[in-house]
């Protein structure tokens, strides 16, 4: 072998050493590790997204609470927020909304993108929150395009980016091109007149870890007659 050859063989040796392999993107079909995958049944179609449990842990955690317990089980997509230069472009919005019965309790601390190094990319989910940065508890929104405006940077915490969608991007679309009307304050005009359903979520990878929690939003509600 030529000197300048074991010379190059060696180096990228080092190099790989150095700088070791980018772990592989998540898969829609079969269980990637650091990866959590949920299916979100809607009345539109289905969406898989998998869960950086890896970089977003408590907010992956907090998620798979409101999934295993069935508190996101026949709750929406409620708002479609549509980009002014781009109407094909924004994020949508989802979860238990204000339906206080569904809340998992406490609240989860905000993880920042400066701190996973995650970013708010096309198909990332970020957990909604209120004006408290640890405020996030079921309501989520789904990034169609990058919005790097939800990013943190100096003086502004930013939301916490803690997963992709790996198949239903075509769902998403559909939805945010929903008719809105309706909403208050940053919300004016975005809320979708008809809510889509979330029919169930589900987890596809690894055993259910329900709280155990009492299950107030299902008091006074029939079961489903048998067939």
């Amino acid at each position: 072998m030529p000197l300048i050859i074991r010379r190059f063989s060696a180096l990228l040796a080092l190099l790989l050493l150095a700088f070791p392999a980018m772990a592989a993107p998540p898969s829609a079909t079969r269980p990637t590790p650091g990866y959590v995958r949920v299916k979100l049944e809607t009345s539109l179609g289905n969406i898989v997204i998998a869960l950086d449990a890896k970089r977003a842990p408590k907010t992956t955690a907090n998620f798979l609470i409101y999934v295993d317990d069935g508190r996101l089980d026949d709750t929406t997509f409620y708002r479609a927020y549509r980009r002014k230069d781009n109407a094909k472009l924004g994020f949508v919005q989802g979860g238990i909304d204000t339906e206080a019965r569904r809340v998992y309790f406490p609240t989860v601390p905000l993880e920042p993108t400066d701190r996973t190094g995650l970013r708010h990319l096309d198909g990332t989910i970020s957990m909604a929150r209120h004006k408290d940065p640890d405020s996030g508890t079921g309501n989520f929104s789904i990034q169609i395009g990058p919005n790097p405006t939800l990013d943190a940077r100096p003086g502004y915490p930013g939301y916490a980016a803690f997963g992709q969608v790996v198949a239903g991007m075509d769902v998403l679309k559909r939805i945010l091109a929903q008719e809105t009307c309706c909403g208050r304050g940053v919300m004016f005009g975005q809320m979708l007149k008809k809510p889509v359903t979330i029919i169930r979520a589900v987890r596809l990878d690894g055993t259910p870890k329900p709280s155990g929690g009492v299950k107030p939003w299902l008091m006074g509600k029939r079961a489903p007659a048998k067939k």
